[in-house]
């Protein structure tokens, strides 16, 4: 029997049906979600231009943290290189949406998506032929490929990048429907691509294929001896979350108006997995905690109005804090709910 998914799946084997939807207290297992996305969708009418600005680049990083949880927290694949579909979705939308014509968000996404889902068909089809840190370097270096074709040549403008001169509206005859150039729609638009990436995963992973990769994660050997293709389930993990990074990149190109070479960097992969970890491995609310925090976090310890002078050096602040929560917290911020349950047993 292939053991479950953490988050969306209870551990036990003997778990009714009814009782598989509820958590602690009798709540249904999706009420949390849903009442939290529905106090998000009511922020804009509270918060000034810059706070809906930070909360859209919130969302969006949720997203990505979203989409690598997939391959490390359940299939337990540890790559350094998925910001590379990320930045080569952003290149895509900006390059597709070219001239000052607004174009059409729903086929600027479409395309983004394809295009990191076709590049990590083939940084997939190789790099799975290996495994631990050799699986990790080759991922590195594929990302490094990428970084450095958009960095040294004009396809994508060179290290200065390019600019997006016309953000994507969605167009019925002369009226506009969704005007991405408006904030408000670009906030409820991210909204509505995290709660359905959010919904995607848990699905997801309550299905036979997410049984399969966190039978994967747990014991592969065993998983091809019960007759599983292991090297196309983990294939198919890693196009998916590569496709749901480039649902990132969409929206972030679209939110900057711009994209340069650091969206492919090896310091955004390892934000990303930083993200993650700080939330939580295998929870999805743990992927989502983890990039609220750390988005936090960062744009705090570079407020030069906290920390004067001192601001210059956030990444130093921010990297301490990071090992001391580590430290103290191993399993994650989501780990916190069953350390107080524990310590109220024993009280």
């Amino acid at each position: 029997m292939v053991p479950p998914h953490p988050d969306p799946v209870p551990a036990t084997a003997t778990t009714t049906a009814p009782a598989a939807l509820l958590r602690a207290g009798g709540l249904p297992a999706w009420l949390v979600p849903a009442l939290a996305a529905a106090l998000v969708a009511l922020l804009p009418l509270v918060l000034s231009p810059y706070l809906q600005d930070l909360a859209i680049r919130i969302m969006i990083y949720a997203i990505l943290a979203l989409s690598l949880e997939l391959l490390v927290g359940t299939t337990g694949l540890i790559s350094l290189g998925h910001a590379a579909f990320y930045g080569v979705a952003a290149y895509v939308t900006v390059l597709a949406a070219g001239g000052d014509t607004p174009g059409n968000p729903v086929t600027l996404l479409l395309l983004a998506m394809a295009a990191a889902g076709a590049y990590a068909l083939v940084v997939g089809a190789l790099s799975l032929r290996t495994k631990g840190v050799y699986f990790i370097m080759v991922t590195l270096a594929f990302a490094q490929m990428a970084f450095f074709i958009f960095h040294d040549t004009a396809i994508g403008g060179g290290s200065d990048g390019m600019f997006l001169t016309a953000r994507p509206a969605l167009m019925l005859g002369a009226t506009r429907l969704i005007d991405l150039e408006n904030g408000r729609h670009l906030y409820f638009l991210t909204l509505c691509c995290l709660a359905l990436s959010y919904s995607f995963l848990s699905m997801l992973l309550r299905s036979r294929f997410g049984h399969a990769l966190a039978g994967i994660r747990i014991n592969e050997q065993r998983m091809r001896a019960a007759g599983f293709g292991t090297y196309w389930y983990k294939l198919a993990a890693f196009v998916t979350a590569a496709m749901l990074a480039g649902v990132a990149g969409f929206l972030m190109a679209t939110h900057q108006g711009l994209v340069n070479p650091e969206f492919l960097s090896w310091h955004e992969s390892g934000a990303i997995l930083l993200m993650i970890i700080l939330g939580g491995l295998g929870s999805l609310r743990g992927a989502v905690v983890g990039a609220i925090v750390f988005v936090l976090l960062r744009e705090l310890y570079a407020s030069e109005a906290v920390f004067g002078a001192f601001a210059k050096h956030w990444q130093l602040s921010l990297g301490l804090t990071m090992i001391l929560m580590v430290a103290f917290l191993p399993d994650g911020l989501i780990g916190m709910r069953r350390l107080f349950r524990r310590q109220r047993g024993a009280a």
